[in-house]
């Protein structure tokens, strides 16, 4: 079930009637409902993956318990959290890259001189959000055996914090230290985290349906005829697209925040303004902040994080970066996408200036940035950007040939989109969109904070009546996010 869609404003009002007026006395209930409610949710696009989830939970649920039996056994607590990575990681490997690694040996086989068919592929069907649950089950496991948690003897809280519909299919991945403690306790309406949630809500919807999917047409145009266009034209569908991506999947963690919160439940930040971002490293710290921090808590640290020596601290880094690229996505594409940004993370690093934004943003105490923080930002915004060729691009080929376009074919021809768009309407939206995060970059979770009545309902009326005039039906308006 999409957020942006007809069935889920039916059915978010329902389930909300339900677990306050009907079920709020009783914590058993509530989750009760909430697992029905998700399995409903996510059962929407294809009711046999719900299997998949079901199976999944009762796997981790047992095997949280053995861990935790077996402390004082290393070795059999080990076993057990490896049956845990193993069964979801092989899960994940399957559903999402079978087919990949299968033609990527073919393709090698193949460049040596010999020819195999490919008849071991399959017809496999992407489970929606599987990249997600499967990661936040295995946290809770992780958790266990490194004793920063006790399990949950209550298979009905845990089916619910695996399966929570608001971030079930795109996050925030979330660990059980934060979500399942909310949901092993019964929760109580509070009008202002509801109030909160709302206005999430909406400037989620805000970002997805007037920036991300006014914008995806043209996206799409320029990548798919990108052959037919000037360099001025490709630099500027990489641009939007970066626009996209950010409203899209922002917009979605912002609904998914605002929709837990009208359930008396808090999820984490994933964004924080990424594109103010000062050096790579403060990029990462505010863009998918949920992944990057899974990554760095049971991959990079484990490995030895920066604790180790430079090369290995780089090497660290690198299989983190890759990791995630391919996380991403079953394509060269994303691990090479993961492996530029290795590159442009390992610099940072290096000079100790990869923390030195962790706790700041720009313009910490003026209203206005220095010129060396803008043109920070602005190299950090292209650096990303120029990134997103790999990460938007079908094919490694198709992504070098974007990139030889824009450097043989460097010439301005103004951009007109096949229905006839006016690119100004875009340009002014994207700039007042960018100029009105800049004034609220201190805080992600209240999007409307001025003071004065008159102002914030002048806001409302404005996003509003944004969203009416830049919806269409007509445009494919499912989240990018999905398919990973």
């Amino acid at each position: 079930m999409l957020f942006n869609s007809l069935d889920f404003l039916i059915f978010l009002p329902v389930v909300f009637i339900l677990y306050w007026f009907v079920f709020k006395k009783s914590l058993k209930v509530q989750n009760l409902l909430v697992i029905a409610a998700s399995y409903v949710f996510y059962g929407w696009w294809d009711w046999r993956f719900l299997i998949l989830i079901f199976f999944s939970t009762v796997l981790d649920f047992f095997v949280g318990q053995q861990i935790f039996k077996n402390q004082d056994n290393k070795q059999r607590a080990k076993y057990w959290l490896w049956v845990s990575v193993a069964f979801n990681l092989g899960l994940l490997g399957f559903f999402k890259y079978y087919n990949f690694f299968v033609d990527s040996f073919i393709e090698a086989v193949s460049a040596l001189g010999y020819n195999i068919k490919s008849v071991w592929t399959l017809r496999i069907i992407l489970p929606v959000g599987i990249s997600f649950y499967t990661f936040q089950t295995m946290s809770y496991s992780f958790d266990i055996y490194y004793k920063k948690l006790e399990p949950t003897k209550n298979f009905i809280s845990f089916a619910a914090f695996v399966a929570f519909f608001p971030q079930l299919v795109a996050g925030p991945i979330e660990r059980a230290s934060n979500l399942l403690n909310q949901i092993n306790t019964l929760r109580s309406f509070k009008y202002e985290q509801a109030s909160s949630g709302l206005k999430l809500i909406l400037w989620g919807f805000f970002k997805k349906l007037v920036i991300a999917d006014s914008l995806a047409p043209i996206v799409d145009d320029i990548f798919t005829n990108y052959t037919d266009y000037p360099a001025s034209t490709l630099i500027l569908g990489v641009s939007l697209f970066s626009f996209q991506v950010y409203g899209d999947f922002s917009g979605y963690t912002d609904i998914a925040i605002g929709t837990a919160k009208l359930f008396g439940v808090e999820l984490m930040s994933n964004f924080k303004f990424p594109n103010f971002s000062r050096n790579i490293a403060e990029y990462w710290q505010r863009w998918h902040i949920s992944l990057s921090t899974w990554f760095r808590h049971y991959l990079y640290i484990p490995m030895g994080g920066s604790r180790v020596s430079k090369l290995k601290s780089l090497r660290n880094i690198a299989v983190i970066f890759l990791v995630s690229g391919l996380w991403h996505g079953a394509n060269w594409t994303f691990v090479f996408w993961g492996g530029i940004h290795a590159l442009l993370y390992m610099p940072v690093f290096l000079m100790g200036r990869n923390r030195i934004y962790a706790d700041n943003v720009i313009a910490e105490r003026t209203w206005l940035p220095s010129i060396t923080e803008i043109l920070q930002v602005l190299l950090t915004f292209i650096l990303v950007t120029f990134s997103r060729i790999f990460f938007r691009s079908p094919t490694l080929s198709s992504s070098f040939d974007f990139i030889e376009r824009i450097g043989s074919n460097f010439y301005y021809e103004p951009y007109m989109h096949p229905m006839g768009y006016r690119m100004f309407d875009f340009y002014l939206l994207i700039a007042l969109f960018t100029f009105y995060e800049y004034l609220i970059r201190r805080d992600e979770r209240n999007p409307f904070k001025f003071k004065s009545p008159v102002v914030r309902f002048l806001l409302y009326t404005l996003v509003v009546l944004s969203i009416l005039l830049f919806y269409d039906d007509g445009v494919n308006r499912s989240f990018i996010y999905f398919q990973f």
